[in-house]
């Protein structure tokens, strides 16, 4: 009996590593064909791309949305892209990027279509506020370049915008003597100057002791920028019966430099009116 059950044992055992290997060699079977199938499939992909119906070719295969000021071909024109190219191996996030870092755009977003083969590019351009002469501080010679600048005092250069279909929407606000020192305060001081009921036509700023504005009551002295610019516009707003109280003609301008205090100068140096600004 006991030999009988050795003989059985046995063969159980040689039966049990026989189903082992069969197994190992069915995994093995099914590893081999996952990575062929996957090499496969990696090949045909590989093979898709790089057929010509990939392929950005021309100019003509960019489109452009956002845009309400820069013409599509003044976008276009910053997007530096050699052709044919693959759709495929294109760095949409690079292109993006680079849109960005040109003066006249703000935001950028390049994605890919597959139907028909395009890249889409979608921006937000810097709208221009005012146009002002930008001194370059740097060596010797200043140099002094014509631009616009936006809300928040970014420079544009003037030609972004010489191609517009619609001019009417360029700004007339001028600023004269922005410089980079001044980029912190502009965004502050533009919002209170969009806000004023009373049109401002020029800003100067060549004195930083001295904030100069040119409006539809005459000339205006702020003195040095400060937070009290707003409180100053605000009693420029409430004198806009002066032409009907005094000759404006006779005015060299309105001091505002203490707003609590406000004084019409003179010609005359020496002569200054003091004046309610109820």
């Amino acid at each position: 009996m006991a030999n009988n059950i050795g003989s059985v044992s046995e063969s159980d055992l040689v039966s049990r590593r026989q189903k082992l290997r069969l197994q190992r060699r069915l995994k093995l079977l099914v590893i081999v064909w996952q990575v062929l199938a996957v090499g496969g499939l990696g090949a045909a992909l590989l093979w898709a791309i790089t057929q010509p119906i990939w392929l950005i070719t021309k100019q003509e295969q960019l489109t452009v949305e956002g845009n309400q000021l820069l013409s599509d071909r003044a976008i276009l024109s910053l997007i530096s892209l050699d052709y044919p190219q693959s759709l495929w191996v294109i760095k949409t996030q690079i292109l993006a990027q680079n849109l960005e870092s040109q003066s006249p755009i703000a935001k950028a977003r390049i994605s890919r279509r597959l139907f028909p083969p395009s890249l889409n590019i979608k921006i937000i351009e810097r709208r221009p506020v005012a146009i002002t002469q930008f001194k370059n501080q740097v060596g010797i010679n200043n140099s002094q370049k014509m631009g616009w600048l936006d809300t928040h005092g970014n420079w544009i250069p003037l030609e972004s915008f010489s191609a517009l279909e619609r001019t009417g929407s360029l700004p007339t606000l001028k600023v004269i003597g922005f410089t980079g020192q001044y980029r912190q305060y502009w965004h502050s001081l533009y919002q209170s100057l969009s806000r004023s009921p009373v049109k401002v036509f020029e800003i100067n700023w060549q004195d930083p002791g001295n904030l100069i504005l040119t409006t539809e009551l005459g000339i205006v002295h702020l003195g040095p920028y400060s937070s009290r610019f707003s409180e100053q516009l605000n009693v420029l707003d409430r004198m806009r019966e002066l032409p009907n109280k005094i000759d404006v003609r006779q005015m060299a301008y309105i001091n505002l430099k203490n707003p609590d205090s406000p004084l019409i100068q003179l010609p005359n140096k020496f002569k200054a009116i003091k004046i309610q600004s109820n």
